[in-house]
């Protein structure tokens, strides 16, 4: 088995790395792939040093698996060149996630409509993959019909130099910018561009993706999307409103039940998921769990998950894991 891993040297690139050996992927061959400027590097794994390839070289290489996670426009480019040659694609970028041709996956809820015939698989938006994780068995009992969500989203999410931005400003240091304005003791109510509705395209995203990856268009979702000074996890205030009557205890019996859901919930020794405790994991943790006392049938949650883990390089790995053990590749 040959992988390649795109943008290796990039923070979700890394991850992956770290990923892929910690879940002892079946890899006899790793190809480390990167922009022009980071060929040749060196790269730790598995305790031996890989050099950085460029993309043609890549393709040449002739891997049965491609783990892209080098930007939208990278994506665009060069992953039908890599599925031309045959090389499944598993993307984690916006580029493909809500093209009709393609399959957007989380393996929980929807890796069984993966066949030997897609060549680029769409790896979802991180805040949206650890809501559909928590959310999608209790739309299987109970049918969800409106979302609210409100996230709290790490500088991880933006990348190396949105995390120098935070650590510069920390230590009152001058530095590049990732955001147009500071962001130490700070929140952004602002992640992504913003579109002509008034929302951002990550609040989109996580409008449309859910959509789609629960196969439902039926399910009514709206989002405040926000950028908060932390570095280790996503955070997400979520409230559902269901079709069908539930109790609370229902509603932790389904949760308890769901694959990949870890509940941290209890308030009298004030015991609830946060993005430290999140940090390296990958379980989608849950807590805060209440019923919403002025309408019927509809519950709060707090859902908390480590956006580079379970929100990007984990989910794209257990694409990849899921393809070998069904033989698509």
């Amino acid at each position: 088995m040959k992988v390649a891993v795109v943008g290796a040297t990039g923070l979700v690139g890394g991850e992956i790395l770290k990923v892929l050996e910690e879940r002892n992927f079946p890899v006899d061959e790793l190809l480390l792939v990167a922009s022009e400027r980071s060929v040749g590097k060196q790269m730790a794994f598995k305790g031996k040093q890989i050099k950085v390839i460029g993309m043609q070289d890549a393709i040449a290489a002739a891997p049965q698996i491609a783990i892209f996670s080098a930007g939208g426009s990278t994506s665009s480019e060069w992953a039908p060149k890599f599925a031309e040659a045959g090389i499944v694609v598993v993307d984690n970028s916006s580029a493909w996630r809500m093209d009709p041709t393609k399959k957007l996956v989380v393996p929980e809820i929807n890796a069984k409509e993966l066949t030997k015939d897609d060549k680029i698989i769409a790896n979802p938006n991180c805040s949206t993959i650890q809501m559909v994780v928590a959310l999608n068995k209790l739309h299987e009992e109970l049918k969800m019909k409106r979302v609210v969500v409100s996230t709290y989203q790490s500088v991880t999410g933006t990348g190396k130099n949105a995390v120098d931005q935070l650590m510069n400003e920390r230590a009152g240091k001058q530095g590049d910018m990732a955001y147009p304005y500071t962001i130490d003791l700070n929140v952004l109510p602002h992640i992504d561009v913003f579109q002509d509705n008034g929302y951002t395209k990550e609040e989109m995203k996580m409008i449309l993706e859910t959509k789609k990856i629960m196969s439902d268009d039926s399910i009514r979702v709206t989002a405040t999307a926000v950028r908060i000074p932390v570095m280790g996890g996503h955070s997400e205030s979520v409230n559902v409103e269901f079709e069908n009557d539930f109790s609370l205890d229902d509603i932790y019996r389904i949760l308890n039940e769901t694959e990949g859901v870890k509940v941290v919930d209890n308030v009298k020794n004030l015991e609830y998921p946060m993005p430290k405790d999140a940090h390296g994991k990958d379980e989608v943790l849950v807590g805060r769990v209440r019923l919403d006392e002025t309408q019927p049938r509809t519950v709060n949650m707090w859902i908390v998950a480590d956006n580079l883990r379970k929100g990007a390089a984990t989910n794209a790995v257990q694409i990849a894991e899921y393809l070998i053990k069904h033989e698509l590749v």
